[in-house]
Formats: C-alpha cells, structure tokens, sequence
C-alpha cells in the first residue's frame, strides 16, 4: 500500500460525516465552543469599521442589538441541529430536496473560502508586522501564502489538535480585551470616546453597521447545527449557543470599536479592518496573539469546507484529501487578492444576501411547514419525501431566488436606512410561507424524534466530533 494511499484511509476515518448523531455536551460546554469560535480578530476587527463614521457609544447599541437579532436565527437553525443529530447543510435538504441542496451548499463552500482568504490575509500581515519589526523584511503577500499552506497542511493533518487548543486562544484574546479595554479607559474618560465626531463624508450609517452586525451573525449560523448537534439537549444548545456567542461577538466588536477609538483619540488615522493600526499603540505581543487566533480559526474554517464538498449529497461520498488538495490550493492561490480586505463590507452584506433567505426558509420549513420533524427520508440518496421533483424543491429556489434579489437592490440600488439582511429574510419567510402552507396539510405529522434513534444504517451514533 503505497504512503498516499495510506494517508487517503487514514483521513477517510477521522473526517466527519452528515449522518445523524446523538449528543452529549452539557450547556457549559457549548457555551464555551460558541465562546472561543466567535473570539476571533475577524470580528474583532469588524468593530473596527463602524468608528469613526458611527458614534461610539450608539455603536455599541448597535452591536449588542444587532448581535441579539442575528442570535435568534443562529439558535433557531442551531435547534434542528440537536433534534436531528445533523448538521446545517445537511438539513438543507428538507427545504431544498436531496439535490436542491447542492445550492446552499456551493454558496457555504464559496462563503468559506472567501473567509479563509481573509483570514490568510489577517494572518500574514500579523506575521509581516512581526518579521519586519525583527529584521526590517516586509512582504504582506508572501507570508499570506506562507500562512495559508501551513493552514492547508494542518487541516489535513492536525485539525483536531487545533480544535482542542482553539479555546486558549480564546483565553489569550480574552486577556489582550482586558488589557486593551484597561489602557483605553485610563487613558481616555468613556466621555472622550462618546466625543469622537464623524468624518465630513462617513461611509457607514447606524443602518448599515446594524447589517453588518446581523450579518456576522448570519455568516456563523452555517455552523451552528454542526456544533449544536453535539448538544445533549436542545435547551442546552439554545442557551449555550445564544450566551456564547453574544457575549463573544459583543466582546469582540466592541473591543474593536474601542481600539480604533483610542487611535483616533490619539491622533492617529482610523484605517478600517488593519491588524496594524490598533497593534501598533498595543504592541508586537498583540500581532502575535492575531497570527495564532487567525491560523487556529482558519484551520477549521478549510476543514469545515472540505467536509461540506465531501458530503454535499447522501449515499455519495467524495474523497477527503484530493477534496482538500484541490480547495487547498485554490485557497493559497486566492490568500494573494489582497483587494479583497478593501471590500470586506460587501463580502459581509454577500453573506447576508445568500444566506438570510436561506435560512428563512429553513425555519419555515422544519417549524412551520412539517411542524418541527423531519423524517428519516431526508438520509436517502434519492426518492422519498425529500425528492420534490427530480431531487429539487424549485418553490424553495424560486423564494430563496426573490430573497437574495431584495437584498441586493436594497442594498445597492435602493439603500434602505436599516439594512438589507433582515427586510430580505423577512420577505422570502413570508414568500415561502405563503407558496408552501399547502404542503404542510399534505405532510403527515409524526413526533419529533433524533434521527439517531430510528434504526437507520445511515446513522452515526457518536458523540463526539471526530
């Protein structure tokens, strides 16, 4: 057998699968995963964009508000996860059909990879900010690459060691906000920062730092069926989920806001989204403390991504490392296309249009439409309840269709004050409501029940992510 081969069936038996599971962790801990995934310098550095243009103290109204909206869908979809035992792209299938999921699907796996991009690029100028400190070398582009081949290498091998240290980097960005939060408020009155005015032409509005916000939230709810289905009950994954992740983005974006704050407050240039301009006042300890956070979330996020292609359908399994060379070098090449950073709120406002509507039509459909359960049909490879026609739910694309328009003219043709990720999710929950109310008198109603209970081959009765 040759090293190749070898390596292939190893990967094959420790990467995850879409099959129902039965849960074990406690509240405490899901509260502690959505704690640790969501303290990442992406969101920290999210906070970054909304001050100057915003006023700092409506900014963090704005955060803590718009954090909560965007929980709400997050612990919703997170909840069919611990019901089922499967993860979010898998449930897709309910609303979509067995084949129809294969479009939220491709949008999860274009989504990642433009975050894996940005955080390649986080994490390279991190490491150039350090390097050149040192040595007086600086090339923002070929560390980017270096960083991101180290993330496809460990996302092959060693994805699970950083899955277990991933929590103390947490602990480690933890401390950096106390020590941010400490030196601004000894140095600058809360008083000083609420005094910050906006620039002549702000480019952000409350309305649009609000979508942003929401939109965060939306781009985290990909995963929040495949973390919460690990849950031991679903009270556990709603209020672990719920807790953990508000307090980790509000920690996260306000610190943000608070760093670019204390820039501007002395005399600095607030440039939006740049690891650099709020490391530099704090130190080269804080770059390094980006570089790790960066790599470790990255890590998961290209294996997450390998593994959404490997099962994007049931009874058809692709192979996980071809999967991950071939994604691996598509993310190494794209960690180059530094302008993406530059455009970090459309990618966000992106996030929102493909997936709010998405996700309105996930819960109208497990909640409303088949009445919180679904059958064991949504494992099959074909036919079915889930099979619609030919495999595909066309009065889901078609809403999800209208979903993702709106949000995009409201976005960018017809700017509405509050944002386009709620208005859109609002109206295709309604669209798809309407088209599909029929079908709920037509779906016989049985109990909910875990899909890991009912005696299928396809399920998986671990406990635990392998």
């Amino acid at each position: 057998m040759s090293l190749y081969t070898r390596l292939e069936r190893r990967l094959e038996d420790q990467s995850d699968d879409a099959g129902p599971v039965r849960g074990s962790y406690s509240l405490a801990r899901i509260l502690m995963i959505w704690l640790a995934a969501n303290l990442v310098v992406t969101t920290l550095l999210t906070g970054t964009l909304f001050v100057p243009d915003v006023r700092y103290g409506l900014v963090l109204g704005l955060i803590v508000g718009g954090t909560i909206v965007g929980a709400a869908v997050l612990v919703s979809i997170g909840a069919i996860g611990t019901r089922t035992g499967l993860p979010t792209m898998a449930l897709t299938r309910g609303p979509f059909g067995t084949r129809g999921s294969l479009l939220p699907v491709a949008a999860n796996v274009v989504i990642l990879m433009g975050w894996s991009w940005v955080q390649a690029m986080l994490a390279g100028i991190a490491l150039d900010y350090i390097v050149a400190t040192l040595t007086g070398f600086s090339s923002p582009v070929i560390f980017a690459v270096l960083c991101q081949t180290i993330v496809v290498i460990l996302a092959i091998f060693g994805h699970a060691g950083v899955a277990r240290v991933e929590p103390w980097f947490a602990a480690v960005i933890l401390a950096i906000a106390a020590y941010i939060f400490f030196v601004a408020f000894t140095t600058y009155a809360p008083a000083d920062f609420a005094a910050i005015g906006p620039p002549a032409e702000p480019f952000y509005s409350p309305g649009l730092a609000f979508d942003v916000v929401v939109a965060t939230a939306i781009s985290w709810t990909v995963l929040s069926a495949d973390f919460n289905r690990f849950a031991v009950s679903t009270g556990a994954g709603v209020i672990g989920s719920g807790v953990g992740y508000t307090l980790s983005t509000v920690i996260s974006m306000s610190l943000g806001a608070t760093a670019i704050g204390y820039v501007v407050l002395q005399g600095g240039e607030a440039i939006p989204f740049d690891p650099v301009t709020i490391v530099e006042p704090f130190g080269a300890l804080f770059a390094v403390a980006i570089f790790l956070s960066v790599m470790a979330t990255n890590t998961m996020v290209v294996y997450g991504m390998v593994t959404t292609v490997v099962n994007s359908l049931p009874g058809r399994r692709m192979k996980f490392l071809p999967t991950a060379i071939v994604l691996g070098i598509i993310s190494i090449i794209g960690s180059t296309f530094f302008g993406l950073l530059a455009q970090f709120t459309t990618f966000l406002i992106t996030i929102g249009a493909l997936f709010a509507p998405i996700f309105a039509i996930m819960i109208v459909d497990y909640y409303l439409v088949a009445r919180g359960s679904y059958d064991t049909d949504i494992l099959k490879p074909r036919g079915g309840r889930y099979w619609f026609t030919a495999g595909i739910n066309w009065l889901a694309v078609v809403a999800w269709a209208i979903g993702a328009a709106s949000a995009y003219v409201w976005a960018y043709v017809w700017p509405l004050p509050f944002g386009a990720t709620i208005p859109a999710f609002i109206l295709t929950f309604v669209a798809y409501l309407a088209v599909s109310w029929s079908r709920r008198a037509k779906t016989p109603f049985t109990p909910s029940r875990h899909l890991a209970d009912r005696g299928t081959p396809h399920a998986d009765t671990s406990t635990s992510p392998r």
